[in-house]
């Protein structure tokens, strides 16, 4: 068992799937998350699912959209594993989530979730900066698109939700984070 080392899963939640965000990369990524939990279930090792819970009563992840808030079959939390609720991008804020890791003597988290440029960065971010360890499972993450504008930002070109992406892992890895693959943390978690 890996007691040192939780699994943090971020935002993996039924409102994702509505058109409401626009185009996405990387359609595989629950896939992955869950390849990445079963693996944890297996081993008996700390497993954090972060829900977030919207109070813009427009997002698909306000709590009157009813099953947007729901987490995603590949991931539904078994009795006994922890669940905290968030309202902002960072599932340290308005959480227990530090103080849990600390008296659990969680010391690095193994990262994965939506979105990779919102709660997934920020949450990496902060638990870099509060001296955990992270490894990002990039290819249990994705991204949508940023609008429906044609361009993102005054004159520049919209980016593409793959480049989102791979841009917010970029941003992370290596400053704040390792970015791996699932296949590459399942091999050395085993």
């Amino acid at each position: 068992m890996v007691a040192h080392r939780a699994l943090l899963l971020i935002d993996i939640q039924k409102g994702f799937d509505t058109p409401f965000w626009g185009a996405r990369n990387n359609p595989d990524a629950e896939k992955k998350a869950g390849q990445l939990l079963n693996a944890w279930r297996q081993a008996g090792a700390p497993i954090i699912h972060i829900r977030h819970i919207s109070r813009n009563a427009g997002s698909p992840l306000h709590p009157n959209t009813g099953s947007g808030v729901d987490f995603k079959d590949e991931v539904t939390p078994q009795d006994g594993e922890t669940v905290f609720e968030k309202s902002t991008n960072s599932a340290f804020i308005g959480t227990p989530l530090e103080a849990y890791l600390h008296e659990h003597r969680i010391s690095d988290l193994v990262i994965c979730g939506l979105t990779t440029p919102h709660c997934v960065s920020t949450t990496t971010r902060m638990a870099a900066n509060l001296g955990f360890g992270v490894t990002l499972a990039h290819d249990a993450c994705a991204s949508f698109d940023v609008s429906a504008d044609t361009t993102w930002a005054d004159g520049l070109q919209k980016p593409s939700p793959q480049m989102i992406h791979e841009m917010a892992v970029s941003h992370l890895h290596g400053e704040f984070c390792t970015a791996l693959s699932t296949d590459t943390i399942l091999a050395t978690f085993a």
